[in-house]
This record gives structure tokens, sequence and C-alpha cells, in this order.
């Protein structure tokens, strides 16, 4: 574990760094993305045994959902760099003229960013593309139940990437605690609404701004499809719930809401696709991640030990502890104050909720906590309409599932207790920028007042406006032409 000292000369380093104004410069910030580029393409290999071995991840996941992810960031920030650098100019209320304005995007400074386990590269290298686009210093805290990920990226970065500007630092807890009692500029947590808690009140002591990108329970809304469809919508429910990192993913699907006279058919053609696309044998599973580690193992398995839970098992169930393996499972209507129906499932549990009318499937989701994403499958425009109108969350997607995540011209961030602040593209470099007002204008035009004020202004308190600085900024500030004398 690192010590104090070791901690302090880290960052004090890279605020001078910072204080230098090397970071700020687009060639540094260009060749650092490059850098990443490199990183990727170099140890590509390398990533795929370390994903596989850490969270079983088969090699087109870890492409998809890692690897993929930070090369397609690194490619479009510095696509679009220059660009987002520039000043932005515009008009000004002809009051003002002759003067000019422009708003400039600059770096928040020293940054820390706390990454997560489930997507160990990825949400380590996103958010610090987003941060190096905008300039500033970096100090990475990768999860430390990931830690032959985490040991490989503080071995390897240093290679690549500016020793004095970025910098990782591996431990647990205690080493989070540690970071989190120094001044930074900018905090990055991706984590659990619990962990995020205790992030903003350290944050909160020096009145440091925070993104968190947290999770909470996405519910997924299937409104009644003809057969065509229902194929190809049961794939995608299936992908969004057991095709990241076996569940274990913040924006992963965690309940199905459903019409109770749909159910069945919907829970078979479920059923199909999981054979097809992972095999029905919890030993012999295909393409399919594994637990991180006992403890959200016996987690998840504490929820099946309530034997009205266990019932409603209506596919799977099995368990293999020596490899940390849960097989898809399905429960159909279990107790809605069951904890597996009140807490994050983060795991390849599926609860389908049926109702009368999918319409009520609103005022479901409203009870509860706001989430991450909402999905919902439908071809009735007037029921989309009331979904986005009447519900809450960090996005919406229709027809399919996790898809936002790779768009990056779309944001991706939470609401409410599954987090606030967004990232991806040109929002990971807002979210990392401070966007400075500048105001330039000419000593010519200058409105001179005359005394006593002009009569055709009547309110008292601009009677006594005789001072010169009054009737300046009034003028300045209400636009107002100056009347003609009576």
């Amino acid at each position: 574990m690192i010590d104090d000292l070791e901690m302090r000369r880290s960052v004090e380093e890279l605020r001078l760094t910072f204080k230098s104004g090397k970071t700020r410069s687009g060639d540094w910030r260009k060749a650092q993305l490059r850098a990443i580029l490199r990183l990727i393409q170099e140890n590509e290999d390398t990533l795929f045994r370390l994903l596989q071995s850490e969270l079983g991840k088969h090699p087109v996941e870890s492409y998809r959902d890692e690897i993929g992810v930070v090369k397609k960031s690194a490619d479009h920030a510095l696509t679009y760099i220059d660009q987002w650098m520039s000043p932005k100019k515009g008009r000004l209320p002809l009051v003002f003229f002759p003067a000019s304005r422009k708003v400039l995007s600059e770096p928040l400074g020293l940054v820390l960013i706390i990454g997560s386990w489930n997507f160990p590269i990825s949400l380590i290298l996103d958010p610090l593309i987003g941060a190096i686009s905008a300039g500033n210093t970096v100090v990475l805290k990768p999860s430390e139940l990931a830690p032959n990920c985490a040991s490989f990226l503080a071995n390897i970065l240093p290679s690549y990437l500016d020793p004095k500007a970025i910098k990782v630092i591996e431990g647990g807890i205690d080493v989070s605690n540690q970071l989190l009692q120094y001044k930074w500029d900018k905090i990055f947590f991706t984590g659990s609404t619990k962990a995020g808690k205790i992030v903003m009140a350290a944050a909160a002591m020096n009145l440091t701004p925070v993104t968190l990108e947290l999770g909470g329970k996405c519910p997924v809304i299937f409104d009644c499809l003809p057969n065509s469809d229902l194929k190809v919508a049961a794939k995608r429910v299936a992908s969004g719930k057991w095709g990241g990192c076996a569940g274990q993913a913040c924006i992963g699907v965690d309940y199905v809401i459903v019409e109770q006279k749909f159910a069945s058919t919907l829970i078979e053609q479920l059923k199909k696709t999981i054979k097809i696309f992972y095999g029905d044998d919890v030993k012999n599973l295909k393409n399919f991640s594994k637990i991180i580690n006992k403890g959200h193992f016996d987690r998840l398995r504490s929820y099946l030990e309530d034997p009205a839970v266990a019932n409603s098992i209506v596919y799977g169930g099995s368990f293999d502890d020596t490899s940390l393996i849960i097989e898809p499972t399905i429960l159909l209507d279990p107790p809605l104050d069951a904890a597996i129906m009140n807490e994050e499932i983060f795991g390849p549990l599926l609860p389908v909720i049926t109702m009368d009318k999918i319409e009520e499937s609103i005022e479901f989701i409203n009870s509860k906590p706001k989430p991450l994403a909402l999905y919902a499958f439908t071809k009735n425009e007037n029921f989309k309409k009331r979904i986005l109108a009447e519900t809450s969350s960090g996005s919406v997607t229709f027809n399919d599932t996790m898809v936002q995540f790779v768009c990056d011209d779309l944001p991706f961030g939470g609401v409410g207790q599954s987090g606030f602040g967004r990232y991806h593209g040109k929002y990971s470099f807002d979210t990392f920028s401070h966007e400075k007002a500048v105001l330039e204008r000419s000593f010519y035009l200058e409105l001179e007042p005359r005394h006593p004020p002009w009569s055709t202004f009547k309110l008292e308190f601009l009677r006594s406006a005789y001072d010169y600085n009054y009737v300046r900024m009034l003028l300045l500030l209400l636009g107002l032409k100056r009347p003609s004398n009576p």
C-alpha cells in the first residue's frame, strides 16, 4: 500500500505539472490520446487474458465493452479536440457595442478518477480520455476487486502516458479514503450508491465538484409484440441482462414488466434465447462471465434463500461454487417486498413482474428510485410519449438495451440516486472543463447621464440615480435607449 508521504508527493507533483501549463497544450493532449491508442493496440492480447481470468469475459465481450469502447472514445476525441478547445463566440446586445464575447473551456486542474471492477479497463480509461482532452492532470484509482487489471494499469501506463501528469494509485478502501482527504479540482466516481455517498461527503469538505456514475434497478417495459418482433426483442433483453458481465453492469436490465397474458410467451422466448446464447448447463456455460468474488456470489445466492423467491423461479437457479458461475435465472412475480425487488441485483437473476395493463408499469417505476436507464419495447407511439413525459431516468432506450452507452453524441449519466453528471464524447470534455465567460468592451461610445434624471423615468429609485455608475449600469442592464428631452 502506498504510504502518506509517497501519496502526498505524487499529488504535489501533479499539481506542479498543471501549474506549469504543460497540459493546456493541444499537442500534449493529442500525444496522450495517441498513446492510449498505442497502449490498447500493443497490449490487446494481454487485456483479453486479464479480463478472461479476472471476470471470465469472452474476448468478443471484452472487445465490445472494454477495448473497443476505449478505442472509439480516443479516436472520437482526436477527431474533435481542436473544435472542442476553440473559443465559442457569439453576439451581444446592441447596447454593448462595440464589444465582443467568447466562452473559453479551461481545464479544472487536478482530477481524481475512481473506477469500478465490472469494466475495469473502460471505466478507468474512458473518463481519463475526457480528462486528458480537457487538459487536466489525473490520479487514477482502479478497483481493488479486479487487482490484476489494476496492476496492469499501474505498471503499463507510465510507459505510454506522461508520468508527471497521470498517475495510477492501487489499493483498497483505505487508499480510497486516503485519496478523498486531499483537495481535488474534480472527482469522477463510478460505483455503488453507498460508496457514492461517501465520495460526495468527502468532496463537500472542499466544495469539490463531483460526477457520480452509480446505478439502480433499470427496468424493461415489455409491451405486447407480434411474434417476429418478439424474437428480436427477447434477444436484446437477454443480451442486456446476461451479456454484459453476467448482469454485473450498472445499465444492465434489472427486471422486466409485462402484461400477465403475455408473460408466458415472453418467458418461453427468453428460455430459447438463453439456450442458444449461453447453453443450459451451469457447468458448461459458454460466452458467460463469472461473478467477481465469493462475497458477491453469496449475496446473489442469498436472494434465493427466501422460500417465496425460490418458488418463483421458472428457469435456472443453479450455482457453481468453484467457478463462481450462476446460470441465467428467470423468476416470475417474486414478492415485491423481497430483497431481490428492492436492491440492485447486479447479477444474472431476472425477475419478471406481471400487470393487468402495461400502462401500469409507469406508476410502478415511479414508485422506486430513478434508474440509470429505462428500456421499453413497444410500437405504441402514444405509450412512448407517456413514458418520456411521466418517468424520470438517466436515459430511455426504445426497442433495445445498453446501446446508448456507446453513442458519443448522447450524454451518459444518471439522475437522482442513479447519480449525476454526464460524460462520453464532447460531454466528457465538458465534464472536466470550466466554461469561462470572457467579455471585452471598447472605451468608445460611452453613455453619459444628464442632471436631473430624465423625467420619463417615473420610479423613485431612478430619480435618485445621479451617480454616474448607477445610470451607466442601468443602461447596460436594461438595454434602454436614451429618451428625448420633454
